[in-house]
C-alpha cells in the first residue's frame, strides 16, 4: 500500500503597505515566518490585489495626506472586503480611532511582540495563496443560510413539538465559522442585519461577534465551534415567549418583563429534556444573563460561579443588543455601546471586556 505524502498548506501572501521603509523591515521579517510578504509604498498599492490574503498598513496615521491616500486606495471594491491590519506607532487613542475609521480589521502596536503579531495574523488572514471574492461570497452565503436554518428550527419548529437536535447545530457551526473567517465580521453583520425578524437577527449578531471574538483571541477551532454553537442557541428559550412581547414597540410591563426573564430557564429545560446537548451549551442557555456581582438572573450567580464561556457570551450578547436597531429605539454607536458596558463596572469580566474592544471598534 502506498502511503500518501501530506501536502503542506499554501502559505498566505500578504501585502505590506508602508511609508516607513526602515521601521517596517522588522515587521516584514516577522510576517515572513508565516507568510509571503510583498512590501510596497502606500502610493504603489495595486488596484487589483487578487493574489493577496490581506493587507498590512504601516503609515503615519497623524499625517492627513497619508490618511487620505490610504482611504482613497482602500475604498475600491477589490479592497473593500479584504482583511486589513493597521500598525500603530503607539497606544494613543488618536491613532487607534483613525485606524478603525479606515476600516481596520485589527491593529498591532510598536514595540512589536512577535508571538502576539503572528497570532493576530493567523486569526485575521486566511491561510491560502489567494484572495477570491467569489469564494468569500459563497462561504458567507452558506454560513448565513446554515445559521438561518437553525433559527427556523429553534423559533418555528421547536414550539410546534419538533425536537431540535445537537446534530442540527453541528451541521451549521463549521459553515458559520468559515463564513466569518474567510469574509469578515463586517460582511456577516451587514448580511444578517437585513433580516426582518428581530429575534433571529439578534441571535445571528451574537453568533458573529462571538466567533470573531474567539478568532481574535486565537482560540483553537474546537473552542471556536463550542462558542459558535452556544451563541446560536443562547436565546432558544425565547421560542416560548409570545411574539407580541418580543416585538413590542414600547416599554414592557412588569408582567411582560417577568415573562421575558423566564426564557433562560425555559430554554435550558427544553434542551436538557431532549438530551444530547453538551453541558457548556446548556450553561450558556441558562446563565447568559448572570452578572459577576450577583445581580443577574435566573440564579443570581456571582464571581467564580460563572464560567468563562458564559462571561464571554454575556459580553457579546449585551453588545449586540446595544448596537442593533430595535422597534422601540435606534441603535447605539459602537463607541457609546462599549462605554455603556464599561459603566457596568463589576457586573462584567473587565479583562474579557477590554479584550473585546478591537472587535467592538473594528467591524465598522
Amino acid at each position: 500500500m502506498t502511503v500518501p505524502v501530506p501536502q503542506s498548506s499554501p502559505r498566505r501572501r500578504l501585502l505590506l503597505a508602508s511609508d516607513r521603509n526602515d521601521q517596517s523591515r522588522e515587521l516584514a521579517a516577522i510576517l515572513q515566518t508565516v507568510s509571503e510578504v510583498d512590501t510596497v509604498a502606500m502610493a504603489d498599492l495595486p488596484d487589483a490585489p487578487s493574489q493577496f490574503a490581506g493587507v498590512v498598513v504601516d503609515i503615519n496615521l497623524r499625517s492627513p495626506e497619508a490618511v487620505q491616500l490610504v482611504r482613497n486606495k482602500l475604498r475600491s471594491e477589490r479592497y473593500r472586503a479584504m482583511p486589513r491590519l493597521f500598525v500603530l506607532a503607539d497606544a494613543l487613542h488618536h491613532g487607534s480611532m483613525q485606524a478603525w475609521a479606515l476600516g481596520a480589521t485589527d491593529t498591532i502596536a510598536r514595540p512589536f511582540d512577535a508571538p502576539a503579531i503572528l497570532q493576530r495574523i493567523r486569526a485575521a488572514f486566511p491561510d491560502s495563496h489567494g484572495y477570491d471574492a467569489t469564494d468569500r461570497g459563497k462561504a458567507l452565503n452558506r454560513g448565513v443560510e446554515a445559521a438561518h436554518a437553525v433559527m427556523v428550527r429553534m423559533f418555528e419548529k421547536l414550539p410546534q413539538g419538533v425536537p431540535l437536535q445537537f446534530s442540527d447545530i453541528v451541521a451549521a457551526e463549521r459553515k458559520i465559522i468559515k463564513a466569518i473567517e474567510h469574509s469578515s465580521l463586517r460582511e456577516w453583520l451587514t448580511t444578517v442585519g437585513c433580516h426582518h425578524v428581530d429575534t433571529y437577527r439578534h441571535c445571528l449578531f451574537v453568533t458573529g461577534f462571538a466567533v470573531a471574538f474567539a478568532q481574535h483571541l486565537g482560540m483553537c477551532e474546537d473552542d471556536q465551534r463550542r462558542l459558535a454553537r452556544a451563541a446560536l442557541l443562547h436565546d432558544v428559550g425565547k421560542a416560548f415567549v409570545p411574539v407580541a412581547i418580543l416585538d413590542k414597540p414600547g416599554p414592557l410591563t412588569s408582567e411582560e418583563m417577568a415573562e421575558i426573564r423566564r426564557h433562560p430557564r425555559r430554554g435550558y429545560d427544553v434542551l436538557a429534556a431532549q438530551g444530547g446537548f453538551p453541558p457548556e451549551m446548556l450553561d450558556v442557555v441558562l446563565h447568559h444573563h448572570e452578572f459577576l456581582d450577583g445581580t443577574g438572573y435566573p440564579d443570581g450567580l456571582r464571581g467564580n460561579q460563572i464560567s468563562d464561556i458564559v462571561r464571554l457570551t454575556t459580553i457579546v450578547d449585551i453588545y449586540a443588543a446595544l448596537v442593533e436597531k430595535r422597534a422601540y429605539r435606534l441603535q447605539h454607536t459602537h463607541a457609546r455601546a462599549f462605554a455603556m458596558m464599561e459603566e457596568m463596572g463589576d457586573k462584567l469580566d473587565p479583562h474579557l471586556l477590554q479584550a473585546f474592544r478591537p472587535i467592538a471598534f473594528g467591524y465598522h
